[in-house]
C-alpha cells in the first residue's frame, strides 16, 4: 500500500500495527547495572555461566548418604544395617569417604561426601544406634540429591539478550556469581497535552475547563511498561508554539506522544507538524477502531510519533493497541506473538453487544463471579469519561468483521 493511499482513508488495526511495527528505529544504548536494579530490565547481551550450579553434588532431602548398591533388597521385612561413620554439616566440604556398607548422615542441602551417590530420607531409616542405621527402603543412584552441574553448566547460555528479567531470572543470576550485568537504556517517551481547555490537576476550573488526565495516565502506561515518561506541558492550540515543543521533544526522546490534537478541525495542527519536522511524516491518520479512531501515527526522521484522541478511554485503548508494541520493540524486549501481551481470562458476556462491521470495537467489562463462573459485564459510556475505566477490570474486544457478541458468549478479557 502507498503512503499516499493510508493518509486518505482510515486503516484497520491490523494494518496499523503492520506499519508501526514495520518502523526501522535506532538501537538504544546499553548500560551496566548491579542486578539488584536491574528487575524488569531488558538484556543486551547473552548471559554465559562461569561455573556449574550447584557445584558440588547435594542432598535434596535430610536423611542418609549412602552408596546406593548397599541398599538394593533392602525392606521393612529385610532391613540393610549401614555403619555411620560421621554427620556432613550444611555449608561445609564433605571431608569424609564412605566406604561400602557405610553411610553419613546429611541435611538438606548438604555436600554429598565422597563414596555416595544418593540419600535416603529418614522416613525410610530407623536408628539403631549412634554408629548404626536401618535402611528399610532402597533408593537408586541419583536419587534424593542434585549434581553438580544438574541446574546449570558452566559455558551455557542462562539467559538470552532481549530478555525481560524476572524476580528468578535475577536468583539464578546471583547463584553463578554474576552481580553486574548490561541493559538496554530505558526509552524516553515525550508526552505533549495540547488543547486550550486543558489546565493542571492543582488549578481550579473556569467554565469550559477540564484538568489534564491523559498526561497522567499516560506517564503511568510508559513506565509500567519499561519506558521514561516526560511530560513537556500542556501546549496552547498556537502551531507555532506546538511545532517549537515536538522539535525540542524529537532532540531528546525516543518517542512522542502528543494527545488532543488529532481530531479532524480547523485547530489540527498535528498532522501539519509531523508532516513538515522530517520525512516521512505522517503514515496513517484515522484507523477503524473504537474508541480512537482519529489516531494518528507517524514518523519524523528516526523518531516515531502518535497524535491520540483527546478522550481518556480513547488514550488508554489506543496506547495498548498502537503504542505499547512499539515501546516494547524500543525497550529491546523479544516479545514471542504466540504470548498473550497482557494478562487475559475467559469469561461470559451478560448482555448482547451490536457492533458494526467494519470497526473493531474495545469494550470496558466488569468481572464478577457468578455460581463458579467469571461473566463479563459491559461498562458502557462515552469515551470521556474516565470512570468507565475507573470501574473495569479490563477489555474485550469486538473483531471487525463481526456484527456483535451475544449474552452468554464465552470471550477473552484483557486484564487491565
Amino acid at each position: 500500500m502507498s503512503q499516499e493511499t493510508v493518509k486518505d482513508r482510515a486503516v484497520t488495526v491490523e494494518e496499523a500495527r503492520k506499519i508501526i511495527l514495520d518502523l526501522p528505529l535506532k538501537t538504544l544504548q546499553s548500560e551496566r547495572i548491579p542486578i539488584e536494579e536491574a528487575y524488569h530490565r531488558i538484556l543486551s547481551e547473552d548471559i554465559y555461566s562461569q561455573e556449574n550450579l550447584p557445584g558440588f553434588k547435594r542432598s535434596t532431602m535430610d536423611g542418609y548418604a549412602v552408596c546406593s548398591a548397599d541398599t538394593f533388597g533392602a525392606s521393612e521385612s529385610l532391613p540393610v544395617y549401614l555403619n555411620i561413620k560421621g554427620t556432613i554439616k550444611m555449608g561445609m566440604p564433605a571431608e569424609i569417604k564412605i566406604n561400602r556398607g557405610e553411610a553419613a548422615e546429611i541435611p538438606t542441602g548438604g555436600m554429598l561426601p565422597e563414596g555416595t551417590d544418593a540419600v535416603v530420607m529418614y522416613e525410610h531409616t530407623t536408628r539403631i544406634s549412634d554408629a548404626l542405621v536401618e535402611i528399610l527402603k532402597p533408593v537408586a543412584p541419583g536419587e534424593n540429591i542434585v549434581m553438580e552441574d544438574e541446574d546449570v553448566r558452566a559455558g551455557q547460555v542462562v539467559l538470552r539478550k532481549g530478555h525481560r528479567l524476572r524476580a528468578h531470572d535475577i536468583g539464578a543470576l546471583a547463584g553463578i556469581g554474576i552481580t553486574e550485568v548490561n541493559v538496554y537504556k530505558k526509552p524516553v517517551v515525550s508526552i505533549i497535552s495540547t488543547g486550550d481547555e486543558i489546565v493542571p490537576p492543582a488549578e481550579p476550573l473556569s467554565p469550559g475547563q477540564v484538568r489534564d488526565i491523559n498526561s497522567y495516565n499516560l506517564y503511568g502506561l510508559i513506565n509500567q511498561h519499561g519506558g521514561v515518561a516526560v511530560k513537556k506541558g500542556i501546549i496552547r492550540d498556537e502551531y507555532s508554539i506546538l511545532r517549537r515543543v515536538v522539535e525540542e521533544a524529537l532532540n531528546d526522546s525516543n518517542m512522542v506522544l502528543i494527545t488532543g490534537g488529532s481530531s479532524v478541525g480547523t485547530r489540527d495542527y498535528v498532522s501539519r507538524i509531523i508532516d513538515e519536522l522530517g520525512a516521512p511524516g505522517v503514515l496513517f491518520h484515522r484507523v477503524t477502531i473504537k474508541p480512537g479512531k482519529p489516531l494518528i501515527g507517524g514518523r519524523i526522521n528516526n523518531t516515531p510519533v502518535f497524535g491520540l484522541p483527546g478522550h481518556p478511554v480513547a488514550v488508554t485503548v489506543c496506547f495498548d493497541n498502537f503504542v505499547l508494541p512499539l515501546l516494547r520493540r524500543l525497550t529491546g524486549e523479544n516479545t514471542r506473538a504466540y504470548l498473550p501481551d497482557s494478562r487475559t481470562v475467559k469469561a461470559r458476556v451478560t448482555h448482547n453487544l451490536s457492533s458494526p462491521i467494519g470497526r473493531e470495537d474495545h469494550v470496558r467489562v466488569k468481572i464478577e463471579q457468578r455460581n463458579g463462573s467469571l461473566w463479563a459485564i459491559p461498562i458502557l459510556g462515552k469515551s470521556g469519561l474516565i470512570t468507565t475505566l475507573v470501574e473495569a477490570d479490563g477489555i474485550i474486544v469486538i473483531p471487525q468483521h463481526s456484527s456483535g457478541i451475544y449474552e452468554g458468549d464465552e470471550v477473552d478479557v484483557r486484564l487491565f
